[in-house]
């Protein structure tokens, strides 16, 4: 099973009323639970918002020779609104963030002497790579949902990266 299959089982997933599933297949189990997962009766609660999963190492683990820029698919953040700060300023509450879809190493250029995919200032339409997140020696170029100009990179290149990080804000009426 592939990752970008594992992927797309999880956002499968996420959109019915499962709390709980289980895969085996040969030297490979795979469990995924979401966070209304209840055992015994009790809702147990999981520290990361993302689902659980696990699996043996080798069963995802891409071949040293794959190119993996070319090769890896593009995954798509889901755009949210930026919460609104303390202080209670009004031009924050209208950006929408791109946040992480995996957890990996976040860059903002396709390699060390190359410019960055997207800057502060730059407009972005929706579909368009904005970076790139490394996760398990495969590179995952990250496409934007969203359309509108660049306000804030909010994480620091080649820095380590969660689910669900806002990477990116963005000023959707540009």
């Amino acid at each position: 099973m592939t990752f970008k299959e594992i992927q797309d089982l999880i956002k499968l997933i996420q959109k019915t009323d499962l709390t709980e599933f289980k895969l085996k297949k040969e030297d490979m189990e795979l469990v995924i639970r979401t966070k209304q997962f209840q055992k015994g009766g009790e809702q147990v609660h999981t520290v990361a918002p993302a689902p659980i999963v696990s699996m043996p190492p080798q069963a995802v683990a891409a071949p040293a020779a794959q190119q993996p820029i070319s090769e890896s698919a593009p995954a798509a953040p889901a755009p949210a609104k930026a919460e609104q700060p303390a202080s209670g300023e009004s031009e924050t509450s209208n950006l929408i963030e791109i946040k992480s879809p995996i957890v990996g190493t976040f860059y903002r250029s396709p390699g060390p002497d190359k410019p960055p995919f997207k800057k502060v200032g730059d407009m972005v339409e929706p579909g368009e790579t904005v970076c790139i997140v490394e996760a398990m020696k495969l590179f995952n170029e990250i496409e934007s949902e969203v359309g509108g100009k660049i306000v804030k990179v909010v994480t620091e290149d080649a820095s380590p990266c969660e689910y669900d990080q806002v990477l990116f804000l963005v000023d959707p009426k540009g």
